[in-house]
Parts: structure tokens; sequence; C-alpha cells
């Protein structure tokens, strides 16, 4: 799994964060910030999910077949 977020359309509503906290943070602003573009296996459920609840889609997950 590769993640990416976008930190331009992020509206900082910090769903991203509450399910995912290992993988994202905020800055001081609330923007997202991506802590790890490629997480562990067992994180890719509530990337996927972080991804889902997103309300401007600013997470883009693409799946390589690691899990």
């Amino acid at each position: 799994m590769k993640v990416s977020a976008d930190r331009h359309t992020c509206t900082v509503s910090s769903l991203c964060v509450y399910k995912s906290p290992e993988v994202f943070d905020q800055d001081d602003d609330g923007h997202v910030i991506l802590l790890d573009s490629r997480p562990r296996t067992e994180l890719h459920e509530s990337v996927r999910d972080a991804a889902r609840s997103c309300p401007t889609r600013s997470i883009t997950v693409e799946e390589d077949g690691d899990g």
C-alpha cells in the first residue's frame, strides 16, 4: 500500500488522524501531515477507513498487493 495526502485540499476535519494516528497527523493549522507513506500491513484497514472518511477525498490509497 502506498498513501498520499493533499494538504491543499484538506479541510481540517481531523478524521484521518482519528482513524489512523500512526499514519496521519496535523500541522499547527490543522492540515494533514503524512507520517508514513508505506504503512505496515496491520494499519491498512485503518488507512482505508481514513481515506473513505475524508470529506474532500484528500487521501489517496494505492493498493500494491501486499495486504
